[in-house]
């Protein structure tokens, strides 16, 4: 009977060894270098990226000229210097209430102290810049867009079409639309 358990053991100790083997020849070289795994990166005024591709190209980016910046939170509780930069760019009214202000290095440090409190939208021109004549017939968007409405042409031609439609005869005018209604109201079965 002690041979069988020495003979068990000596098994034993033949099985486990491989085990050790294994676990000890795994070693662990700390915190992963940032140097040697990730070499292909793309250095852009400071910063490194990774792209999918090696080829990947970003699109041109055109920064927008202004920006629309609306208030989306309260002033009330916020820090002198918060009410203050709210107070300069006009936004210490209602909270409804927005304002456009230029894309420069000192608006955008402004905005970054009060990313928390607003809501900044690049303003688009889908259809052009408004020139001085325009400005009348300029609306801003909630999402950004300018929109310049366009001249609608000559007047003679506008007199012409209003000419040609105060002569239809099954145009619908105020005095038809009066009568229309009093008589359903009079009979409305």
């Amino acid at each position: 009977m002690v041979c069988v358990i020495v003979i068990g053991r000596m098994n034993l100790g033949r099985l486990l060894n491989p085990l050790r083997s294994s676990t000890w020849s795994v070693r662990s070289y700390g915190k992963h270098n940032k140097k040697f795994l990730y070499k292909n990166g793309q250095k852009f005024e400071g910063i490194t990226y990774y792209p999918r591709n090696p080829d990947h190209q970003d699109p041109p980016v055109e920064p927008a000229k202004l920006f629309r910046v609306q208030r989306i939170k309260p002033v009330k509780g916020n820090p002198y210097w918060e009410k203050r930069i709210l107070k300069d760019l006009g936004l210490d009214g209602k909270q409804s209430d927005f304002t456009v202000v230029k894309n420069i290095p000192e608006n955008n440090a402004r905005l970054w102290k009060i990313k928390h409190l607003v809501k900044v939208t690049p303003v688009t021109f889908p259809y052009g810049e408004p020139t001085a004549q325009d400005v009348r017939h300029t609306i801003l968007k909630e999402n950004g867009e300018c929109l310049v409405t366009k001249d609608l042409g000559p007047i003679d031609t506008r007199l012409a079409a209003r000419q040609v439609y105060d002569e239809q005869p099954k145009r619908l005018d105020t005095e038809l639309l009066r009568k229309d209604a009093r008589l359903k109201w009079l009979n409305p079965w």
